[in-house]
This record gives structure tokens, C-alpha cells and sequence, in this order.
């Protein structure tokens, strides 16, 4: 089973420690230049997906692109897109962030309809990743909450993967029959176990991996596996008995795209995710894959696992946002409480 070189995550680590948010990854002149703007833990996705999708352009049409990246925290880079960071396409571990720059016309409003299977073509879930050994025992989500453990989460303000660990911990409550109260009562004693909130995933990663804190991190499955192929076994993954869908969608973000004359290739960079190859490299990173061959193929790289969707429990993302997350919600009720 082909995975990512062992140096990847390192270089990725080391690049965000010093400060580098937007990498080149075509060299050459270039006819047009495309830039993604991304949530933090796929870069090494993304470092795949954007040579063969230039190869694969450069083949079909004769024309060079040239990919640039940008990687952050999901909510983050949504928020620069809306202040004027010029994205070609976005590409977000979340609907809400996606949502958001519709809401300020600069996606358009059935962005979900534009693409296959709502505009995602990778999904993934929240599982923790322990130390060797698993000396705190963490099996479950309430196993976050005891006493005496530290659980390393990114910010849920900032972070998509912060935000569907708190969605995760709190469904895995209503979902075995529990009330409200024993939901937010968990999910509080957990975040009272969160010694330092990163803004995004991969900060979390190096807080965990690097700064050696906690003794768990809880972010999405692939970038966990990410981790044990980067780290051997100094780590171990867990799944814990439920856990939530955490679609990765895309979208064309149309007022650059049509102002700079590229929509063709913005669009033709997104529908390359759902080829077979797009598919594949998805699946080597360990991202859940629509493509039902490539999933079979990589059947070895995913734990069956319950899950739950976000419309399920919470109504939808807007609602869950609206409850949970904007200024004053839930979380900041339970955070300012800590």
C-alpha cells in the first residue's frame, strides 16, 4: 500500500513553523495560475493532487498551470478569502466556511449542486491519536473528560477540525439516547482537559508530536495515519465507538475566477478530484473516497467506524454555527467557564 514519504509531515511541520502559508508548485512559466486556499492538514494532499492534475491538464488541453497553495485553519482562510485573498477555488474541510462566502456572493448560493455528492469528493471523521502504549486507557470520547487527561484540540472558532471534535463528542452523547444537558456536560469536561487551543490542525499536530503535550489528539483520520506512517510507533490510533461525517467540500470561487478569465481550469482542477486518479492519491492520503474501486482498493487504510451527520443531530451546519459556535454560543460558554 503506497503511502506518503516519510519526510512529508516533517517538511509541512517545519515549513509551518516558519511562517510559509502560500507554495508554489509548478516552477515553470506558466499560460494560467490557479490558487487553492485549503484547511491546514491537507497539504500533503494537496502537494500530490496539484503535479498530476498539471500533468493531466498539460496532457488534454496543451496548456501549463501553475498551483499555488494556501493552509490554514478552515475558518480562518475562509475569513481571508471573504477580506480579499484572491482563491481560484477553495477547498475546505467544512460547509459552514463554504456557506459563509456564499453568504458574501463570492460562491455561488448552490455551490453544493455544482459538483458530485455536495460538492465533497473526500471525507473523513474524529478518531485520537495516543501515545505508545496508550498508558491513559482512552478508548471513548468519555474517556476525554476524565480527571488527569490532557487532550490537545485545535480552536473550534478557528479550526474545522476543532469544531467537528466538539460536534463528535457532543453527538456521540445524544446519539446513545442522552439529553442535552449530559451532552454539554461532556463536551465541557473535556475542553476543561484542552491545555492549549491551536488555531488550526497541523499547529495541534506539532503540539502533540513535536512539544510533546498531552496524551491525546483528536483530529481528523487521515491526518492521524498521516502521523503513525510519519512517526512510527510512537503513536497509536484509536477509534472511538461513534464519531461524525467530516466532508472535505470545494467550490469555485466565481468573482476571481471569472474576473481572471480561468474558470475553465478552476472548475477542471476540481471535477480532476473525483477522477479516478484524483480518487486514488485522495485514498493513499488516507481521505474517505467516493470513488467505491479506489475505496476497495485502500479498504485496509479504514477502520469501520458509526458515524453520524452534522444534519442528524444539529440541524445542519448554519444551525449548529448558529448555536455552538458564533460569538456568545455554546462553546464560548463552556470555554469562558473553564
Amino acid at each position: 500500500m503506497a503511502i506518503p514519504s516519510v519526510s512529508s509531515l516533517r517538511r509541512a511541520l517545519l515549513a509551518l513553523a516558519l511562517g510559509s502559508a502560500v507554495v508554489p508548485f509548478a516552477a515553470q512559466a506558466a499560460d494560467v495560475e490557479l490558487l487553492n486556499v485549503s484547511y491546514d492538514v491537507a497539504r500533503e494532499l494537496y502537494k500530490d493532487i496539484n503535479p498530476a492534475f498539471v500533468a493531466e491538464w498539460k496532457k488534454s488541453t496543451g496548456e501549463t498551470v501553475t498551483i499555488k497553495q494556501s493552509h490554514g485553519g478552515s475558518s480562518k482562510q475562509a475569513r481571508a478569502v471573504a477580506d480579499g485573498l484572491e482563491a481560484s477555488v477553495v477547498t475546505m474541510n467544512q460547509a459552514n466556511d463554504i456557506d459563509m462566502l456564499a453568504d458574501r456572493g463570492l460562491v455561488a448560493k448552490d455551490w453544493t449542486k455544482k459538483f458530485p455528492d455536495n460538492a465533497a469528493p473526500y471525507y473523513s471523521t474524529m478518531v485520537f491519536l495516543v501515545r505508545k502504549g496508550n498508558p491513559k486507557g482512552i478508548e471513548d470520547w468519555t474517556d476525554l473528560a476524565k480527571p488527569g487527561v490532557k487532550v490537545v484540540i485545535p480552536n473550534p472558532k478557528t479550526a474545522g477540525n476543532g469544531r467537528y471534535t466538539y460536534l463528535a463528542a457532543w453527538g456521540s452523547v445524544i446519539k446513545k439516547g442522552g439529553n442535552e444537558a449530559q451532552a454539554r456536560d461532556l463536551v465541557g469536561k473535556i475542553f476543561k482537559n484542552v491545555p492549549v487551543l491551536d488555531a488550526g490542525g497541523r499547529a495541534a499536530t506539532t503540539t502533540f508530536t513535536q512539544r510533546q503535550i498531552g496524551d491525546a489528539l483528536v483530529t481528523f483520520e487521515n491526518e492521524v495515519n498521516l502521523v503513525r506512517a510519519e512517526f512510527g510507533n510512537d503513536f497509536e490510533v484509536v477509534y472511538p465507538s461513534i464519531s461524525v461525517l467530516a466532508e472535505s467540500p470545494v467550490a469555485v470561487v466565481d468573482k476571481v475566477v471569472d474576473r481572471k478569465g480561468i474558470r475553465k481550469q478552476a472548475t477542471g482542477y476540481l471535477n480532476f478530484l473525483y477522477s479516478e486518479t484524483g480518487q486514488t492519491i485522495g485514498a493513499k492520503h488516507y481521505m474517505r473516497v467516493r470513488n467505491e474501486k479506489v475505496m476497495k482498493q485502500f479498504a485496509a487504510n479504514y477502520k469501520p467506524i458509526k458515524l453520524f451527520t452534522v444534519d442528524d443531530v444539529f440541524g445542519g451546519w448554519r444551525a449548529a454555527q448558529k448555536r455552538h459556535f458564533d460569538d456568545g454560543g455554546e462553546f464560548d460558554k463552556i470555554y469562558t467557564s473553564k
